[in-house]
């Protein structure tokens, strides 16, 4: 007898088809085929692996932090994907898009998905240098780093994503192109506040665990003040 594959196999199995032919699974999302299972199986798989992410780099500090960042890191993503969303979906419907609501979020769910699949293959380098050094300020802005390569690569697939599907809409697409850069640009500044509202994620060294900080100041200035401290322009 033939045993049926578990979940966990048929979501993989979704995200495996979104890595390998891209061009067939954007197809089927554009003609809603199967929209509810690639949502579904896009939002879980990319939470497991953001949560592992996260709890490596919460682990920096310790068990607490290590699961509180296990947590937090998929919600700042969907989060952020949640905030967002809404205004991409009824800006196009504005500039003639004829896409359905789960269409736009299976289509940012690709961008997600892609994130943390990447996010999830640095995972073995940020431990490597998280075992190998305890340069606070070098291990965030590694991250940094990881975070906005990982980040860029996303967007882009999305921007050429979203480029494929609205090529069927017809009309406005050179205004919904527009639209979708601007709306690119958005996402990664709420994201980028939003995470600094989370934080910590590392949790600071020699310090109590924290499950939120006081809001102050903002993430740019944090990136800047890094930078200080590693070239000893600050002490």
């Amino acid at each position: 007898m033939i045993e049926k594959p578990s979940s966990e196999i048929k979501y993989f199995a979704v995200l495996i088809s979104l890595l390998r032919d891209r061009q067939i699974f954007l197809e089927e999302i554009r003609q809603e085929i199967r929209l509810p299972i690639k949502i579904i199986s896009l939002l879980v798989c990319s939470s497991l692996f953001l949560a592992i992410y996260g709890g490596i780099i919460g682990a920096f500090h310790s068990w607490m932090q290590a699961f509180s960042s296990a947590v937090k890191l998929p919600a700042l993503y969907l989060i952020t994907l949640l905030i967002c969303l809404p205004t991409l979906y009824f800006a196009n419907i504005i500039f003639g898009s004829k896409r359905t609501f789960p269409q736009h979020f299976a289509l940012v769910l690709t961008a997600l998905a892609i994130t943390s699949v990447l996010l999830f293959s640095f995972a073995p380098i940020t431990l490597f240098f998280m075992l190998s050094t305890n340069n606070y300020q070098f291990l965030i802005l590694l991250n940094v780093i990881i975070f906005s390569a990982t980040g860029f690569v996303g967007v882009s697939a999305l921007y050429k994503a979203t480029t494929i599907v609205l090529e069927q809409d017809g009309e406005g697409i050179d205004n919904r192109r527009k639209l979708i850069r601007s709306w690119l640009f958005l996402y990664a500044f709420v994201g980028s506040q939003l995470g600094w509202t989370l934080r910590p994620f590392f949790g600071t060294p020699n310090s109590p665990f924290q499950l939120f900080r006081e809001k102050e100041g903002n993430f740019y200035m944090s990136i800047i003040q890094a930078l200080g401290y590693l070239f000893g322009i600050r002490n």
